[in-house]
C-alpha cells in the first residue's frame, strides 16, 4: 500500500498537544515518526498516573515508534545528529531558545543534514516582545481574546472547553511541514518553518472582530450562545424537555422553514420578526418565543423534525454520546481498541482522508516509553544491544 507520506522520516521531539498532533497527522498519513522522549518520558506521558490522563497521550501518539534520548548529554546530542542525517523532518515545540541552548539549533541541524526540514511550534513565535512568555493553551486563549469573547456579557469570561490554541497550532504546523516537503520536492531546498499558537488562533476571532468593528468598539465582547457577530437570529442554544438544541438560521428561508417545522407561522407576521435585521434588534423576544416551543420537545426527535425541514440544527450532546457516536464509528473516525497499557478505549484516527478507506494506515496504539529504542538504534545507527545497554547505564537513553 502506498501512503501519502510513505518514505518520509520524522524525528518528533514534541510534547503535550500542539506538536504531537502535527506529527500524529503525519504518522496517520504513512510517515515513519520516531518519537524521541527524555528518559523520564514527555510531560503528557507523566500525567498518566491521574485518572483519565492517559487518554490524550494514547490519542496523539498512535502509529509512532518511540525511543528515549537524553539531549542534555553530549552523547545524546551526538546520537540525535546521527539520526538527523537520515531524517526528512525534525519537529519540536520547546520554548524558544531551548534548542540553541542544547547546541541543536537550526545551523547545527542543517550542517548535519542540509535537506532537513526543521519545524518549530511555540506560543508566540521565535521573535517579538512575547517570545519568552510561558505559553499553554489557557494562557494563549487569554492573550488572544478567546477568553474575553467567551461566555455571557453579564458574567465573568470563561475559557473555551476544547484546547483550541494547541490544536489550531498543531494543524497549522502540520500544514507548514507539508508545504515545506512539497517545496523540497520541487526545488530541492529545505526550509525552516515555525508556527505561533497566538497567530494560529487569531483568525478564529472573525465574527468577534466583525462585531467589534461594526459597533465601533461599543458592543459587548461576550454574546453567550448567540451569534458572535450578533448578526443572525435565531442563533442560539434552546431548552428542550431533556436537554438543549442548537438552532441556526442563516437566511430568511431558514427562518420560514423553522416556523413551518415548529408550526408557529404567526410569529412570521410579527413586525419585530419580519427580517433578520429586525430579529437581531429583538433577540430576547425571538429567543423567548422559540424557547417556549422547543422546551415541549425532546432534543433528539426535535432535531430530526427540524432537519427534515432543512433547518440547520443539532442536539447538544454529552461527551458520552459523542464517544459512542454511530456516524463517527461507521466512518472509522473513532475506533474501539484494546490498548496494551490503558485497556479498552476509544481513539480517533486522522480526519484527513486519502482516496477512501483503502488508503487508511493500519492503527497502531501508542507505544510504551522507549519501547523501540534498541530497534531504532540498531536499524539506523548500527548499534548493538551491548552498546545500547552501555548508553542506558550512562543515562544517555
Amino acid at each position: 500500500m502506498s501512503y501519502p507520506f510513505a518514505g518520509v522520516t520524522v524525528l518528533d521531539l514534541t510534547q503535550i498537544y500542539n506538536g504531537p498532533y502535527a506529527t500524529f497527522l503525519l504518522a496517520q498519513g504513512g510517515a515513519e515518526v520516531i518519537k524521541i522522549e527524555p528518559p523520564g518520558g514527555e510531560h503528557l506521558r507523566k500525567r498518566s498516573g491521574a485518572s483519565g490522563a492517559a487518554m490524550p497521550f494514547a490519542m496523539l501518539n498512535a502509529n509512532k515508534r518511540t525511543m528515549t534520548l537524553n539531549l542534555k548529554t553530549t552523547q545524546g546530542r551526538e546520537l540525535l545528529l546521527r539520526l538527523v542525517e537520515k531524517a526528512d523532518v525534525l519537529v519540536e515545540n520547546f520554548a524558544p531558545g531551548v534548542m540553541d541552548r542544547l547546541d541543536l539549533g537550526e545551523e547545527v541541524l542543517r550542517k548535519a543534514n542540509p535537506r532537513l526540514i526543521y519545524a518549530s511550534g511555540s506560543g508566540y513565535g521565535k521573535t517579538g516582545p512575547y517570545r519568552d512568555y510561558p505559553a499553554m493553551d489557557l494562557t494563549v486563549q487569554a492573550m488572544t481574546g478567546v477568553i474575553d469573547t467567551t461566555g455571557y456579557p453579564d458574567a465573568p469570561p470563561v475559557k473555551s472547553g476544547p484546547a483550541i490554541a494547541d490544536f489550531m497550532a498543531g494543524i497549522h504546523l502540520f500544514g507548514a511541514i507539508v508545504s515545506a516537503l512539497f517545496e523540497r520536492e520541487r526545488t530541492g531546498k529545505a526550509r525552516t518553518v515555525e508556527v505561533s499558537m497566538m497567530e494560529a488562533v487569531y483568525p478564529t476571532l472573525a465574527s468577534s472582530l466583525g462585531l467589534y468593528y461594526g459597533s465601533g468598539g461599543g458592543a459587548a465582547a461576550r454574546t453567550g450562545n448567540r451569534h458572535t457577530g450578533m448578526s443572525l437570529c435565531p442563533y442560539n442554544v434552546y431548552p428542550t424537555a431533556d436537554g438543549y438544541i442548537a438552532i441556526i438560521t442563516n437566511n430568511e428561508q431558514h427562518w420560514r422553514w423553522l416556523l413551518e417545522a415548529l408550526q408557529c407561522q404567526p410569529l412570521g407576521d410579527d413586525p419585530r420578526f419580519t427580517t433578520v435585521k429586525e430579529r437581531c434588534r429583538n433577540m430576547d423576544a425571538v429567543d423567548t418565543a422559540i424557547g417556549e416551543i422547543t422546551r415541549k420537545h425532546e432534543k433528539g426527535p426535535l432535531a430530526e423534525l427540524l432537519i427534515r425541514h432543512r433547518v440547520p440544527c443539532a442536539p447538544v450532546r454529552t461527551l458520552v454520546e459523542v464517544v459512542n457516536d454511530p456516524h463517527l464509528h461507521a466512518r472509522g473516525a473513532l475506533q474501539w481498541i484494546d490498548h496494551p497499557e490503558y485497556g479498552r478505549i476509544v481513539v480517533p484516527t486522522t480526519p484527513l482522508r486519502f482516496s477512501g478507506d483503502d488508503a487508511a494506515v493500519p492503527y497502531e496504539p501508542s507505544a510504551r516509553l522507549g519501547e523501540d529504542t534498541l530497534e531504532i538504534l540498531a536499524e539506523r545507527l548500527a548499534l548493538n544491544a551491548a552498546q545500547v545497554e552501555e548508553l542506558r547505564a550512562q543515562q544517555v537513553l
